[in-house]
């Protein structure tokens, strides 16, 4: 380490005292108002719902009973074609592949569990210190808060684990279904199980959230509601940005084997092959899994939130409540009608095709979704709430709602001009790459990324924008705030199709799989394999066929992953908006004063817009951090162990060795990021509550484009590789070489720091409305001295958090010297670029846990 950096190291806690210090000189400001209440959100009351009757008929208990139904419907819905999938024929030398990849998962998810429960302690401190001791809850209260911040992240968890459980079912089946040469069956599946994944999730938040709007005492609803939130963003976060960095360490790993051996892709003497597709299903399927239990979940607490805090009528309330949940549950079914609808056009025009546009039938199902939801609201509302204010309430609401649900779709669109296969941005990528190498194809993939961004950003200001001239067309008559609101029924308008986002993002890790498991599974070297299908399932192996439909069909998966990726970051960002208004209406006593501090000319209200951009930009870096030291880890260890003459495949132990290399730095990365997070959101709280609003609003505008800029150009580079390799046939090649190159860039540009910011936003804000309210009763009581210290604490202790991330996950080797690089001998001789290598014998068809073993367990099968 040179001279400087030691310098750097001894600084940087002193520096980080003296900012703490300097920061807390704005705390003097720190005088807002005390809150109305002890306690805030968490003392919130839901109205009786019996007070409002719906079609003349139905109490709005009764109402939401029929959406607590249509919730449980889909979730057998979800469960059906879960056992559908898992009921589909798959070859044994398949069925092991993809059962090895579920135990590594399973050895992962069981590791991030205990994780998690370290991590709640540090929420359940602050929970208890704030709601007991200075709040003055109840014992009781206090517990139902606790009790439902651990449901909130049992859910976001025990979705993320249904949802690996039946992508690894259908990696196998997708594979062994393109062995038929026909490409329809291949889009079945994945969406199937996608779809499954989707439905079961929405139903099971909707169903959690009614039950306790149904079931609790109205008294401890805002107990439940801010508990259940908070755990599920801290689930979703955690899994998020560990799935993001565990996935992309492994990737990379993988993927420079190509370049440095020429080697194929998943070649099963590559030991960071299973810790890939491990990474596939925690970056891509346990990720946006949680993420979008976290999202749909955070958005509905943010309007019910808003409704009892803004809405001063309890029975407008009960109707606006009702009106929601029920629209919610109306769009579930409108889901899985247009999923069955598409399914049948699908089947009726691909049956018989040798050859489909993967991409089409997904693009169908998406808008089939969003017209049928924007029909759904409609009609729901003029049935519901056609006599509320003025008696034009209804489709004003059904506009703005509609104007998120256009959104759903109208974003996939535009991410797939930045991403897609036949993309002209991703063309330009491969075309700098033919001439400049990697240098171009980065740099091509850099302008796709911020043009996405520009034109991405526009696309959500005019919706926006729309939902904002709707809501001065009087419904300021029945709320303050209108447009708050109207921006919170924009960002529930994008979830309102849901099931079809999660399946459409869903699709694409088992497309991904389908490949590896493929290849590792060695089916064209099983002695009498042709025979024994042809035989056991009626039709002969077409083995090319299959090669070419799994490519072509990944390239699809790539596409849709990038769409859903700008969607949960746009409603973080809306929904957002939804919950600073509740910590806005505390500060101001409901609008009512100290409404200058919410002004440019509030110094603090400044600083907080500045300090965000610089938080998301560490945020950045330490993810992408993560990444580098666990790849540089990873790379070095394969190369050193990958043995390309004699062996079959990797051996089970320098696999094992590869996911815990990725293990332990997720893990690692995951701690430093967190309690960053964590601690900024304590420390900014208490320097000074307007300082804490500019932040919230600066973390999630600048997150909101650095997300998008980085998920698409991730997107271009993956499909600029994805023509190489498959249009052009170019493996092996110099063009390859740079592809792949620009692949590992993008890698953790779109799977580790862009969709991390999603939950990472929505809990900064969730926790905020905690830690604000800690600091302001803190300063009700004049503890002003007390307030200041604990901000150059927290602050301090964020520093060391940051100072963590970068100089704690250095890579700790030595610079090279120039007579070691002189001494360095030739390259390793390299394969020639061949697809169809060596007969090698084939995997054994049984299962093999023993090859997941991670931090000294060995999972049973």
């Amino acid at each position: 380490m040179t001279t400087a950096s030691n310098s750097l190291h001894r600084r940087t806690p002193a520096a980080a005292l003296l900012l703490a210090l300097a920061l807390t000189g704005c705390s003097g400001s720190a005088t807002a108002p005390p809150a109305a209440a002890g306690g805030g959100e968490a003392n919130l009351a839901l109205p009786d719902l019996a007070q409002a009757t719906f079609l003349n008929l139905l109490s709005g208990k009764q109402l939401l009973g029929i959406g607590l139904l249509i919730a449980l419907a889909g979730l057998a819905f979800g469960i059906v074609r879960f056992v559908q999938v898992k009921r589909l024929p798959v070859h044994a030398a398949m069925r092991a592949v993809s059962d090895l990849i579920y135990e590594t998962c399973k050895a992962y998810l069981i590791q991030q569990g205990k994780f998690l429960l370290v991590l709640w302690a540090f929420i359940g401190a602050v929970i208890l210190v704030y709601f007991k001791f200075l709040a003055g809850l109840s014992w009781g209260r206090v517990a139902i808060v606790l009790a439902f911040s651990l449901i909130g992240m049992a859910g976001s968890y025990g979705i993320a684990w249904f949802g690996i459980r039946l992508n690894t079912y259908a990696n196998s089946r997708t594979a062994f279904a393109a062995l038929r040469g026909r490409p329809l069956a291949l889009h079945q599946i994945p969406l199937k199980s996608g779809m499954s994944i989707g439905m079961v999730l929405i139903s099971v938040e909707l169903f959690m959230m009614l039950s306790i709007m149904l079931f609790l005492p109205a008294e401890i609803a805002g107990s439940c509601f801010i508990g259940f939130a908070i755990g599920e963003s801290l689930g979703a976060s955690a899994l998020r940005i560990a799935g993001g960095i565990f996935t992309k360490i492994a990737d990379i790993g993988s993927d420079l084997m190509k370049i440095v051996f020429r080697i194929k892709e998943d070649d099963a003497r590559n030991p960071g092959v299973i810790a890939d597709c491990a990474g596939d299903n925690a970056g891509d399927s346990v990720g946006p899994s949680a993420d979008g239990f976290e999202t749909y979940g955070v958005t509905g607490v943010a309007l019910v939130t808003f409704v009892l805090l803004a809405v001063h009528e309890p029975l407008v309330q009960v109707q606006l409540l009702c009106w929601i949940f029920f629209v919610r549950a109306i769009m579930v079914l409108a889901s899985a009608a247009s999923y069955e609808l598409n399914n049948v056009i699908a089947l009726a025009k691909y049956r018989n095709l040798r050859e489909m546009d993967f991409e089409r039938p997904l693009t169908n199902l998406v808008w089939i979704t969003s017209v049928a939801s924007i029909f759904a609201t409609y009609l729901t509302s003029y049935l519901l709430i056609a006599d509320l204010g003025d008696g034009t309430m209804w489709w004003k609401l059904s506009t703005i709602v509609s104007c998120g649900t256009l959104a759903g779709a109208l974003i996939p669109e535009l991410v797939k001009v930045f991403t897609s296969t036949s993309s002209v941005h991703t063309e330009e990528v491969v075309k700098s790459s033919h001439q400049g190498g990697a240098s171009l194809n980065i740099l091509s993939g850099l302008v796709a990324g911020n043009f996405s961004a520009f034109w991405l950003g526009t696309a959500i200001i005019a919706l926006m924008g729309a939902s904002f001239l709707i809501s001065g067309l009087g419904v300021g008559t029945l709320m303050v705030a209108p447009a708050v609101f109207a921006f919170g029924l924009v960002a529930f308008g994008f979830l309102g199709m849901g099931p079809v986002t999660i399946a459409v993002d869903s699709y694409g890790p088992v497309t991904d799989n389908a490949q590896s498991v493929y290849e590792l599974s060695m089916i064209e070297d099983v002695p009498g394999v042709a025979d024994e299908i042809e035989a056991g399932h009626g039709f002969r192996p077409r083995w090319d066929r299959a090669k070419a439909l799994l490519e072509a069909n990944d390239g699809a998966g790539n596409t849709f992953k990038a769409t859903a990726k700008p969607v949960l970051i746009g409603t973080a960002v809306v929904g957002a908006t939804t919950m600073i208004f509740s910590i806005i209406m505390g500060l101001t006593h409901g609008m009512t004063a100290n409404l200058d501090k919410l002004s440019l000319l509030h110094a603090p209200f400044l600083l907080g817009l500045i300090t965000g951009g610089a938080i998301v930009y560490w945020f950045t870096g330490a993810s992408i951090q993560a990444v580098t030291t666990g790849a540089f880890r990873a790379v070095e260890f394969i190369k050193t162990s990958i043995k390309l003459d004699g062996d079959a495949r990797a051996s089970v132990e320098d696999s094992r060795r590869v996911v815990e290399i990725c293990t332990q730095y997720a893990q690692r990365g995951m701690l430093n990021i967190f309690l960053g997070i964590f601690f900024a959101a304590l420390a900014f709280a208490f320097v000074e509550p307007y300082f804490f609003i500019g932040y919230l609003v600066s973390i999630a505008l600048f997150g909101l484009y650095q997300a998008i800029f980085m998920a698409n150009a991730g997107g271009a580079w993956d499909n600029a590789k994805k023509i190489v390799e498959t249009d052009l046939a170019a493996k092996g090649t110099d063009l390859h070489d740079a592809s792949v190159i620009g692949d590992t860039v993008g890698d953790p540009y779109k799977d580790t720091s862009s969709v991390a910011l999603n939950p990472v936003i929505k809990f900064t804000t969730l926790f905020g409305l905690l830690a604000v309210e800690l600091a302001v009763s803190l300063n009700a009581q004049g503890q002003y001295l007390l307030t200041w210290a604990l901000a150059a604490v927290f602050f301090v202790a964020m520093c060391a958090m940051v100072w963590r991330s970068f100089y704690g996950m250095l890579i700790d080797r030595d610079l090279p010297s120039a007579e070691e690089l002189a001494d360095q001998p030739d390259a390793p001789m390299r394969e020639a670029p061949d697809e169809s290598p060596r007969r090698r014998p084939a995997i054994e068809p049984t299962p093999l846990p023993s090859a997941v073993v991670i931090v000294a367990s060995r999972p049973e099968s």
